[in-house]
């Protein structure tokens, strides 16, 4: 607790922050792989390689001809979103993950409104991981520039894309090999290894981690991820290539009104032919009734 507030108390007395990182619990709620170790090709001299031993994510094949599907965190306006990754097999996930990450947001998710805080030219050197905690090393450039928000969300966007992994709780920062206790300008204090529950306050209110843009959908459709809501209860809507509603229920998250909790519901739907659409979530005001807090995730919807 102490350790999260003292990077708080520097996000508020930052000039120009416009976000903090909070204490608030959550947990990830998209499938997983599972990780145990990555080093990025090749590690630099000081950082031992170790070999990572993995799974493919979850309900994937073990096919190592297959390519495996992750998640890359990028913000979308001013909250951080997800986008999937088709990467060649490798046991090396974690350091698959950071290199699309650090790749940046391709044409169509730009066009999806995704854009990275990690300054280009950022390069990774290496990730190791021990007893639950990832650490990365990146080369220098990561720390360029930007003001608070910035230096926030491209940690934020680190720290989800790499705790995707179900061996990973929490991710400790190196830049060029030496470990990083104040980070930025800012001064971000980083006495503690960082959990996406540092980054509450980067999250949208209702934050959609899978399905991601994109992907196919047959009904019913699964919707994933984790909530802070009134009454921690959203709509979920399916739309079709019109816009019509194809699909609509009421989800309920395990926790809200002022406290993140996870939400896995069905969403069934009805379509006669293949074409894009999208997956709307939403609350409802309690106040008057008007939808707030709206994502939109395009989607194919297949028959």
């Amino acid at each position: 607790m102490a350790s999260a507030l003292a990077i708080v108390a520097l996000a508020f007395a930052a000039p120009g922050c416009a976000r903090k990182p909070s204490t608030s619990t959550q947990d990830a709620t998209g499938s997983r792989p599972t990780t145990e170790e990555a080093t990025a090709q090749p590690p630099p001299p000081e950082e031992s390689a170790g070999e990572q031993t993995t799974e493919p994510p979850s309900g994937g094949s073990t096919t190592e001809s297959k390519p495996l599907a992750l998640s890359v965190y990028y913000p979308r306006g001013e909250k951080l979103g997800v986008v999937v990754r088709q990467v060649p097999y490798t046991k090396a996930v974690a350091t698959a993950a950071v290199n699309e990450l650090l790749k940046g947001p391709s044409a169509t998710d730009a066009a999806y409104g995704f854009h990275t805080e990690i300054p280009a030219g950022t390069r990774l050197r290496s990730v190791s991981i021990r007893d639950r905690v990832a650490t990365v090393d990146l080369s220098g450039e990561f720390d360029d520039g930007g003001g608070s928000l910035s230096m926030f969300m491209r940690l934020a966007q680190l720290v989800f894309t790499v705790t995707q992994f179900d061996t990973v709780d929490a991710v400790t920062l190196k830049l060029d090999g030496r470990a990083v206790e104040v980070f930025g300008g800012e001064g971000i204090v980083l006495d503690h290894p960082m959990k996406r529950a540092d980054f509450e306050d980067m999250l949208p209110a209702i934050f959609v981690e899978s399905p991601r843009p994109g992907e196919t959908a047959r009904s019913p459709l699964r919707v994933k991820g984790t909530a802070n809501v009134f009454e921690a209860v959203f709509k979920a809507e399916i739309r079709d290539a019109s816009g019509a509603v194809v699909g609509s229920k009421t989800i309920t998250a395990s926790s809200g009104t002022g406290t993140r909790g996870t939400f896995s519901d069905t969403v069934p739907f009805t379509v006669t032919r293949t074409q894009m659409g999208s997956l709307v979530v939403f609350a409802e005001s309690p106040r008057d009734g008007s939808r707030i807090d709206v994502v939109t995730i395009p989607i194919k919807l297949v028959p």
